[in-house]
């Protein structure tokens, strides 16, 4: 029998109102592989029907039979895996009260895939610190429909970022708008010659970070996916090959990236990417307030 591959999953499921609409997130990690994200998401669902589904979704998705390590904050998930199915098989799926089981159509695919894989299930403690966990509970709640941008979340600080790059003159500009409250901050600069885009989208986190008092939950608000990946899943590989990709080059932004790390781990950040399409009110005023500093840099 030929080896199996090792994959380390993290998953979660989100609903609000529950029942209502839900999203569901995982994230596969794999050896000398950048992580691979997964989402989705329902119009009328359950929470657990999504930590379900997240789980689902993150098996299914591996071409081939995988050695597994599931980790998921939910202890409905895992006690159904590792507890609940032989007993409500031996009752024809059925509970202790004689009611039929709850979710059986997605149990029945999960054991499906736990038929193809070698699976060791993970309970890990939700918003404890936890990277990974932290990143597909974002992910999950991103993927809320309905689920407006920015959040009602009145007891985190909201930091909405923007940059303006103007390539044919290598100089650009980079703006912040933090929010807490009714209490409202703006803060904008901008760079010249060995600068870009992304460069400056990382400028921008990074800036609007640093001007945090409170060791208080952020939700970042960001037009660039590099930023948001690069935060998220890319720089704990960097850091690991020594600053360096895949391809043996050097990590481009390194100083900026390493600033970052180290504000980040200071607060529980989610990460909002934004649309063009559906910035809010708050994305366009510090987009133009980019736009003011790149053309006076």
């Amino acid at each position: 029998m030929p080896v199996r591959e090792q994959v380390t999953i993290y998953t979660d499921g989100a609903c609000n109102p529950n029942p209502g609409p839900g999203g569901w997130g995982a994230i596969l990690l794999r050896p000398g592989r950048e992580p691979q994200e997964l989402s989705g998401d329902e119009a009328d669902t359950t929470n657990n029907r999504m930590e379900l589904r997240a789980a689902w979704e993150a098996l299914r998705a591996l071409p081939m039979p995988h050695r597994v390590d599931l980790y998921t904050d939910s202890l409905y998930l895992r006690q159904g895996i590792v507890e609940w199915i032989p007993l409500w098989q031996k009752r024809d799926w059925q509970t202790a009260n004689r009611t039929a089981v709850k979710n059986q159509d997605l149990w029945q695919l999960l054991m499906a895939q736990l038929e193809r894989h070698e699976i060791t299930w993970h309970w890990t403690r939700g918003h404890a610190g936890d990277r990974w966990n932290e990143h597909v509970d974002a992910l999950a709640r991103s993927m809320i429909p309905g689920q407006g941008l920015p959040l009602g979340d009145e007891q985190s600080i909201h930091l909405f970022t923007a940059v303006s790059y103007l390539g044919k003159e290598n100089k650009g500009g980079w703006a912040v708008l933090l929010r807490y409250g009714d209490h409202e901050k703006t803060l904008s600069g901008s760079e010249r010659g060995d600068t870009s885009s992304n460069r400056l989208h990382i400028r921008s986190a990074l800036e609007g970070l640093r001007a945090i008092k409170q060791p208080l939950p952020v939700h970042l608000y960001t037009s660039s996916d590099y930023l948001k990946n690069g935060a998220t899943m890319w720089t704990q590989n960097w850091a690991a090959r020594g600053w360096q990709t895949r391809d043996g080059k050097p990590v481009k932004h390194r100083d900026l990236w390493e600033a970052l790390l180290g504000l980040v781990a200071r607060y529980r950040v989610s990460w909002h990417v934004v649309t063009k399409a559906d910035l809010p009110p708050e994305m366009v005023q510090v987009k133009n307030l980019a736009s003011t500093a790149a053309r006076s840099a």
